[in-house]
């Protein structure tokens, strides 16, 4: 509801930058040059990056999951109770028996208000559009 609140920096649109301009042709070719100093590097070492994340992945172990028991406990599960051991009653559904309240009108919008007496009925009758 209050988004319209909010600056532009939190727009999720137009978030890519475009394509890298650099100031100058050295400084350009200053950056290709370090490029592909650490792609020899790289060649060299024998580990290209998404080589070694998945030669690592691969020689993880597995994972595995066992339920252990707990010390003193002679079994992994506790039994619940059952539904026929419920203590709790049924409450009785709660209806209005006094003589205060007439009725329910509606007023604008559906908006159920009680009539406590005749002239509160007649004067929400009117109030309606």
């Amino acid at each position: 509801m209050s988004m319209h609140l909010e600056g532009p920096w939190l727009s999720t649109t137009g978030k890519r930058k475009g394509k890298q301009k650099f100031a100058s042709a050295d400084a350009k070719r200053k950056s290709e040059q370090l490029d592909k100093e650490w792609q020899e590097l790289q060649k060299r070492w024998g580990v290209e990056a998404d080589e070694r994340k998945r030669r690592r992945a691969m020689e993880a172990e597995p994972l595995s999951y066992s339920l252990s028991v707990p010390a003193g406990r002679s079994t992994a599960h506790i039994k619940s109770l059952g539904q026929d051991s419920g203590v709790a009653t049924l409450a009785q559904p709660k209806v209005y028996t006094g003589t205060k309240v007439k009725g329910i009108a509606t007023m604008h919008k559906s908006n159920a208000v009680p009539v406590f007496s005749d002239e509160q009925a007649i004067d929400i009758s009117k109030m309606r559009r």
